[in-house]
C-alpha cells in the first residue's frame, strides 16, 4: 500500500488530495489534515469521484468514424490495411497511424486556408497541454481562432477585472476568509458548486462574521446569512449600482483610497447620483421585493464598515450584462478601499479545475500566454460557430470540452457540428461531442498524468498520477500530429513544456519549478511566482498601465422579469440553471462513478410552491423556449423560488436544458445568458 499526495480534478477549488493506492488500484481518496486547500475535508465528488477510471466506458483507442472514409477515400485506401472494426460506426487504428492520418487531413485543410482551422478546449486538462494547444494553432496550423470554456463561464470576470484592476484574478487565497469581518456571496450556489470554500464560509459565520446573501433563490448558504437578498432575474447590476449609490449618498465611501489609488470616481459619482435605476427605493412598490431596499442599505453599510470579501460565481457572469456587473463588484471594492488587504479583496469561484490555468496559457482568441495581444485576434467559440455554418472554418480539434452539451443554442451547434468538414476529439469518455467527432483519441485523465494546474485563487499544484496508463497526455497527442506536419516539437516530458512556459509567461510562472511545486504539494504556489508566490494581489498598486484602479459605470438597462414587474405582471415563467454537488458539468466523469450517479440520475426541475395550482397533477413538463425545447422534466415544488421562477441542473445531455438558451450573451466576451430565459411550460 502506498499513498499518494495530488490534486482533485473537479472544480475551481483546487483541493489537494492523498490517494490510498493497492496493486495499482485506488481504494480510498481522502484529504490530509495540513492540505492548505481542503484543510482535511474533501466533498462527495473529491472522495469517490476517481470511480470512473475505472468504468468499460473509458476511450482506451484511436478510434475512426467509418463515414469519415467515405468523404475520404484516398485516405481510406492509404489506411485500410492497418484499419480494425471497433463498433459499428468507428474503426480502431494504432495511435502513431491516427496521428498520421490527422496530420495529413490537417495539412489538406491548412492549405486552403489555415484559417479555416480552430482549437477549443483546455480547461479539463494541465497547463502544459494548454499550452501546447495554443501553440499548436497559432504557430504550426497558423489559425488564431482559440478558446476554451472560460467563453460560457467566467469570461466576463477577467473582462470585468482587467478593465478596472487590471488583472481577472482572486485577490486573496481562500484561507483570507478566516481574516474577514464581512463576506457577500452573489451569483455563487456555494455549497453546490465551490463545498470546500463554503466550509470556510460557515466555520467563519458561526464565529460571528457577517454574511449577506444575493441570489435569485435562496440557497442553503442563506439559511446561515445575516442578510440575504432575492432579486429579479437579471438585476445584478441593478442591485450592485444601488449598494454603491447607498454608499455615496451616505459619505461611506473610503475618500483616502479613491484619491490617492484610483481614477475617474467623480464622473462616477456624478453619473451614479444620477441614474434613476441605481436608487433602491426603486422596489419599494415592487410586489413580493418590497423589502430589498432595506437589505441593500444594510449591505452597503456592511460592506462600507467591515473588512470584505466579495465572491461571485456563474449567476454573475452568465448575462448580457456580466462584464459590467464583474466592473459593478470591483468599485464596490474600490470605493471601499476593500482591496489589497489581508481578508479583504475579491474572488470570482472559477468553475473548472484548470480555467485559470487554461487562460494563463493563452487559450484565448485575443490573449497569448501571460495574457500578452496576439498578433491577430481569433475568434470567440459562438464566432466559430457562426463561421462553420457560413464555410469559413472547416476544421476543429476539440480537447475536453463538450461543445455538443455545454454550449447555449444546441439546435444551432449541432447542425453546425454536421457541416464540419473535419473533427478531432481528445476525451476520456464518449459524450455528445464524440457522436461528430472523424477522430477520437482516447487519453489519459488527470488522476494518471503529470502536469500543473491552477485554482481559483491563483495556486499552482502539481498532479502526480495515482495510477498507470498507457494512453497519450493531451500535449502528447498534440506534439505527435505536429511531427507528421513536420514541426517536431522536441518534448520529451511535462516538465521541458512548463519550463518553456516559465520563459514565455515569465510574468506569472518565472519562479514556478517543478521542483518548488514538488517541495511543498499540499500547498502549492499562487501567482505571481518569482523567488516566493503572491498570496495578496494590489497591496501598493493595481496590475493596471498606470497602477491605478478605474471606475467605469454602466447604467443597468431596464429588460425582462424586472420591466414586467414594474408593469405589474406576473413573470411566468423565467428559468435559471445550476450545478448541484454530486455532478460535475456535463457529468461525462461523474455519471461513470456509481456513487455519485446514483445519486441524481436526472436534472429535476424546482417550481416554486407558490406556482402549485399551475402545476397540478402535472409529473413532468416539458419547457419551450424560441430556441428550442427540453425533454420532459420531473418537478419538484420549493419554498426556495419566487413565484414565477424555476431552477433546474444541466448535467445530463438527455434533459436538452441547453436547447432552451440561444444567442443573448456579454456583449464584450459572448458568455451565454444561461441563467435566464424565459420560458413556456407544456
Amino acid at each position: 500500500m502506498k499513498i499518494i499526495d495530488s490534486v482533485c480534478t473537479y472544480c475551481g477549488v483546487g483541493c489537494d488530495i492523498a490517494a490510498v493506492v493497492e496493486n495499482e488500484k485506488i481504494t480510498k481518496i481522502f484529504a490530509k489534515s495540513d492540505g492548505v486547500v481542503s484543510r482535511g475535508k474533501l466533498c462527495i465528488k473529491g472522495k469517490y469521484g476517481y470511480e470512473y477510471l475505472y468504468s468499460e466506458n473509458r476511450l482506451k483507442n484511436a478510434l475512426i468514424k467509418k463515414s469519415f472514409f467515405q468523404k475520404n477515400p484516398k485516405l481510406y485506401d492509404e489506411f485500410k490495411e492497418k484499419l480494425e472494426n471497433f463498433d459499428v460506426d468507428h474503426y480502431k487504428l494504432d495511435y502513431d497511424l491516427a496521428y498520421r492520418l490527422v496530420a495529413k487531413k490537417l495539412k489538406e485543410i491548412k492549405s486552403f486556408d489555415p484559417e479555416s482551422f480552430a482549437a477549443i478546449g483546455g480547461a479539463r486538462t494541465n497547463c502544459e497541454s494548454g499550452y501546447i494547444f495554443q501553440k499548436f494553432a497559432r504557430e504550426i496550423i497558423g489559425s488564431p481562432h482559440v478558446d476554451n470554456c472560460a467563453r460560457v463561464c467566467h469570461s466576463p470576470s477577467l473582462k470585468g477585472m482587467r478593465a478596472t484592476i487590471g488583472e481577472g484574478a482572486a485577490t486573496n487565497p481562500f484561507d483570507d476568509i478566516y481574516e474577514c469581518e464581512n463576506i457577500v456571496v452573489i451569483g455563487s450556489n456555494t455549497t453546490e458548486a465551490h463545498p470546500i470554500v463554503a466550509n470556510r464560509i460557515l466555520e467563519v459565520v458561526k464565529k460571528g462574521v457577517n454574511l449577506s446573501v444575493i441570489d435569485v433563490r435562496e440557497i442553503a448558504l442563506s439559511k446561515f446569512a445575516q442578510n440575504h437578498l432575492t432579486i429579479p432575474y437579471e438585476s445584478n447590476l441593478l442591485i450592485l449600482n444601488m449598494i454603491a449609490r447607498v454608499i455615496l449618498e451616505n459619505g461611506w465611501e473610503n475618500k483616502d483610497f479613491i484619491e490617492k489609488r484610483t481614477k475617474n470616481f467623480k464622473e462616477y459619482k456624478e453619473n451614479i447620483l444620477n441614474d434613476k435605476f441605481a436608487d433602491p427605493d426603486f422596489f419599494s412598490h415592487i410586489r413580493g421585493y418590497e423589502e430589498l431596499p432595506q437589505k441593500i442599505k444594510k449591505l452597503a453599510y456592511d460592506i462600507s464598515h467591515k473588512k470584505t470579501l466579495i465572491l461571485w460565481g456563474l449567476g454573475v457572469t452568465e448575462h448580457i450584462d456580466g462584464s459590467y456587473a464583474v466592473m459593478a463588484i470591483t468599485h464596490l471594492a474600490l470605493l471601499t478601499g476593500n482591496i489589497g488587504k489581508v481578508g479583504a479583496g475579491l474572488m470570482p469561484l472559477r468553475g473548472q479545475n484548470n480555467v485559470q490555468g487554461t487562460c494563463d496559457m493563452g487559450m484565448l482568441p485575443y490573449y497569448l500566454p501571460d495574457y500578452k495581444k496576439p498578433k491577430k485576434i481569433g475568434l470567440m467559440t459562438p464566432d466559430i460557430i457562426e463561421a462553420i455554418m457560413v464555410g469559413k472554418i472547416k476544421a476543429i480539434f476539440n480537447m475536453g470540452e463538450d461543445l455538443a452539451h455545454i454550449h447555449p443554442n444546441q439546435n444551432k451547434i449541432h447542425k453546425a457540428l454536421k457541416k464540419l468538414d473535419f473533427l478531432v476529439v481528445n476525451e476520456i469518455f464518449p459524450n455528445e461531442i464524440t457522436k461528430y467527432a472523424d477522430v477520437i483519441f482516447g487519453v489519459k485523465s488527470a488522476y494518471e498524468k503529470v502536469g500543473v494546474y491552477v485554482n481559483a485563487e491563483r495556486r499552482l499544484h502539481l498532479s502526480t498520477p495515482l495510477i498507470k496508463s498507457n494512453l497519450p497526455d493531451d500535449w502528447e497527442v498534440i506534439a505527435n500530429i505536429s511531427k507528421y506536419l513536420g514541426s517536431d516539437l522536441r518534448y520529451k516530458s511535462s516538465k521541458e513544456i512548463w519550463d518553456e512556459v516559465r520563459e514565455v509567461a515569465k510574468e506569472r510562472f518565472s519562479g514556478a519549478t517543478y521542483e518548488k511545486l514538488q517541495k511543498d504539494p499540499l500547498k502549492g504556489l499562487q501567482w505571481p511566482v518569482f523567488e516566493k508566490d503572491t498570496p495578496i494581489l494590489h497591496e501598493k498598486e493595481f496590475r493596471t498601465e498606470d497602477g491605478f484602479g478605474y471606475f467605469r459605470y454602466k447604467q443597468y438597462e431596464l429588460r425582462g422579469m424586472v420591466k414586467e414587474l414594474i408593469n405589474k405582471k406576473d413573470p411566468h415563467f423565467y428559468l435559471t440553471t445550476g450545478r448541484i454537488i454530486t455532478h460535475y458539468n456535463n457529468s461525462a466523469q461523474t455519471k461513470e462513478c456509481e456513487t455519485l450517479y446514483k445519486r441524481h440520475k436526472e436534472d429535476i426541475l424546482l417550481v416554486s410552491i407558490k406556482d402549485k395550482a399551475f402545476f397540478e397533477n402535472k409529473e413532468k413538463v416539458i419547457l419551450t423556449s424560441k430556441y428550442g425545447r427540453s425533454k420532459p422534466l420531473k418537478i419538484k415544488f420549493s419554498k426556495s423560488l419566487k413565484r414565477g421562477t424555476m431552477y433546474v441542473s444541466f448535467h445530463h445531455s438527455k434533459s436538452h436544458i441547453n436547447y432552451l438558451f440561444g444567442d443573448e450573451s456579454d456583449e464584450f466576451v459572448k458568455t451565454a445568458r444561461f441563467k435566464s430565459v424565459k420560458v413556456k411550460v407544456e
